[in-house]
């Protein structure tokens, strides 16, 4: 299990620092050795929490990533946050994949984290910014690299086309691929195919598809990618829901531990913020699966992918 950070980040509603401190301690101590974080997270806020949390630990012994693409820059007035984050400040984003806010963005990463390296820089979010990620993002992150201020970079996205191109046509070590592919939508399968045949790990996000899966038994409240679930796909994470209960396994255990049959996948990054759901999350993966459930799983076609 990997920790992401954005909920820690006040990602929707506000966390207290002592919140924040806790789901990262309790982490911690359930095993997780890789945090994942964003200068888009709140604004700063989840790098400046995760790195005063870890400042204790010897550096060695974790994994840290986070991304390029959106410099922060001092507005002069401060606001609160518009893109899904509970903050007010006078940071703002501004969409960068050149080069030099390639350098930009991670110098005051390490900053804020109070680090002197990042072993992973995701380019976060390129969907729009193909061309320029291919001849500016990308060699620039080549030089940070031999450089040694990073050891592996890739891209983090919530699509799996773009992602397929940037194994094939990048040097890129390490993808992030956010909910497609998990237990209900398995369009990303070719970027996994493409991943483990170049030798690229893959950190498996979004792996309840934003709360369909997160739930026992999803209801109608439940959200795909962060809006209202289609009635279809809340039909068919239910037919998921009533597959894992023959087996009496949660379906959040089987969400979380999907993605890991897939040898390109390295982890499952989920976000915590409490330490009652860091905790929580760890024991998931602590579930036994039999076998038998993922046949049964398959052989009632929820497989089909394509839920964008």
């Amino acid at each position: 299990m990997a920790l992401g950070c954005a909920p820690i980040a006040n990602l929707g509603r506000e966390v207290t620092p002592e919140d924040a401190y806790e789901a990262i301690r309790a982490s911690w101590d359930a095993g997780a050795r890789y945090f994942d974080v964003a200068p888009h997270y709140g604004l700063g806020l989840g790098e400046s929490r995760l790195g005063a949390a870890l400042r204790d630990k010897p550096r060695e012994d974790y994994i840290l990533s986070s991304k390029i693409g959106r410099l922060l820059v001092e507005s002069g007035d401060s606001q609160s946050d518009d893109e899904g984050f509970a903050v007010t400040t006078a940071l703002r984003r501004r969409r960068d994949y050149s080069r030099d806010g390639v350098r930009r963005s991670i110098e005051s990463s390490l900053t804020r984290l109070g680090v002197d390296r990042l072993d992973i820089v995701f380019v976060h979010d390129p969907d729009d910014f193909r061309e320029i990620a291919l001849k500016e993002t990308f060699p620039a992150l080549e030089e940070l690299r031999e450089d040694g201020l990073i050891t592996s970079y890739g891209a983090g996205m919530n699509q799996s086309e773009m992602l397929l191109d940037f194994v094939i046509e990048t040097q890129s070590d390490v993808m992030m691929c956010a909910g497609r592919y998990t237990l209900l939508d398995r369009s990303g399968a070719e970027l996994m195919n493409a991943a483990m045949s170049r030798d690229v790990s893959i950190v498996a996000a979004g792996v309840f598809n934003s709360g369909l899966l997160a739930r026992d038994v999803p209801d109608a409240s439940a959200t795909f990618d962060y809006l209202p679930a289609p009635s279809e796909l809340l039909e068919r994470a239910r037919g998921l829901a009533e597959v894992c209960a023959d087996f009496k396994v949660p379906l959040p255990a089987a969400a979380a531990q999907f993605p890991l049959r897939h040898p390109a996948v390295s982890t499952v990054c989920l976000g915590a913020r409490t330490a009652e759901q860091a905790t929580r999350n760890a024991g998931l993966f602590g579930v036994g699966i039999p076998e038998a459930l993922w046949a049964a799983i398959d052989s009632r076609r929820f497989e089909q992918s394509s839920y964008q």
